[in-house]
């Protein structure tokens, strides 16, 4: 495995286990510290998720417009029907990361 996708995974890893962790420290007190603290934990968390998840809908995208674009290269005859394919491709991985991006807001914001 690369070492970009191992710094990747471990990212995804801390940020589902900040996401998991505020359940866990809300106590109940009447220090309202303990529960900002786990709120900030939480949204932090969410924040990460959605950046990732951006960051990997835009990945994606980008290696799909290339694929596109060197195939047309290699068959310029084919350009219309591997243009077409793209787009539907890169649509359903742009509505993948919209549902990704507002279950991490949701997941940050209940509580």
């Amino acid at each position: 495995m690369k070492t970009s996708a191992r710094i990747c995974l471990a990212v995804m890893a801390a940020g589902l286990v900040m996401m998991a962790a505020s359940p866990a420290m809300a106590q109940d007190s009447s220090d309202g510290e303990t529960h900002m603290a786990a709120m900030n934990v939480k949204a932090f968390g969410g924040a990460l998720g959605a950046g990732l998840a951006v960051v990997g809908g835009g990945l994606g995208i980008g290696r799909i417009g290339s694929a596109a674009v060197e195939s047309m290269a290699r068959q310029p005859e084919a350009s219309g029907s591997i243009n077409t394919a793209m787009i539907i491709t890169a649509a359903m991985i742009e509505g993948a990361t919209l549902f990704a991006v507002l279950g991490c807001f949701l997941a940050a914001i209940s509580g």
